[in-house]
Order: C-alpha cells, then structure tokens, then sequence
C-alpha cells in the first residue's frame, strides 16, 4: 500500500490498481507501463517535478510519449521560468523515487498542473507510487484529488 494509493482510498475515489513486472534497464518507465499494460501512452501519465523561478517545487502530469514544456508550466503556474528539479529535490519533496513519483500523497503537497489532454479520456493512468505499479483514475478524481489543475503543458515545438 502506497502513500498514492492512501490518498485515493481516504479521499473515496474509484480506482484501479494496475501491477506489472518491471524492467529495470527499460529506457523510459512510463513507455514501459503504457506497453506492458496494453495502454495507449497518450493515457499515461508520468508525473515531473520542476523548480520555478529557482525557488518553488511543482508537479507537471503529461502523458509518457510527450515532453514537458517549461514554458508552459512556468506560465500555468505564473512563475517567469521553470527548470527540471534535481534527483535528490524531487525524492526529498515527494517520498517517492524517480520512475515511481505519484501525482498523489506526496511527502509535501506540491502545486500540481495536470496537462489538458487527460480531460478528453473517461481514466488515465498515473504511478501508484513505485515502478511496476499504476493507477487506472478518472481526471476529475486525479484533479481533485491532488488539488490539481488543468493546463497545457506538452511542448508542441515539435522537437
């Protein structure tokens, strides 16, 4: 049982729990999920953490296939610029690892920012807080639950 998955349950959300036997060596954890699961990537999410304005830690939620644009999240969350946190911030902040960092029930409640493209599907999948494991949420529920927000986030320069 993760801190992810507690959060869902004492926030009395629906959810399903997804668990897969996960390769260590895989070249991108959430590509991984998206083709061990039998998801298309565009329904899973992994979940970034950025420092804004050299200050502030945040949480961006985008789909696997797709980068996180800083330009994007620094506006969503109206800071001038954004930059990817260190290994040993996100770990601090979350209390999670890399490649198993939830969007919920994180050591400290970070502003989180949920890319737009999760709203056009009825679940999308998210870590439930340790590699190998996701959860199967609806966007409202996942919005909610974390105190999220919804906001173009993806880098559509297309390169």
């Amino acid at each position: 049982m993760t801190p992810g998955i507690l959060a869902a349950k004492k926030a009395g959300v629906p959810f399903t729990v997804h668990e897969y036997d996960h390769d260590p060596s895989a070249p991108s954890f959430g590509m991984e999920a998206a083709e061990k699961l039998g998801i298309p990537p565009e329904r899973v999410f992994k979940t970034l953490v950025v420092r804004l304005d050299g200050r502030e830690l945040a949480v961006g939620v985008i789909p696997v296939d797709s980068m996180l644009s800083m330009k994007a999240i620094a506006k969503a969350a109206g800071a001038k610029k954004a930059e990817m946190a260190s290994q040993a911030d996100v770990e601090r902040s979350t209390g999670y690892v890399l490649g198993g960092v939830s969007p919920l029930g994180q050591k400290k409640r970070l502003r989180t920012f949920i890319d737009v493209s999760a709203e056009v599907f009825e679940t999308v999948f998210v870590s439930a807080g340790k590699r190998g494991l996701d959860m199967e949420i609806a966007p409202g529920d996942l919005r909610a639950v974390c105190g999220g927000t919804f906001a173009p986030l993806q880098d559509r320069s297309g390169g």
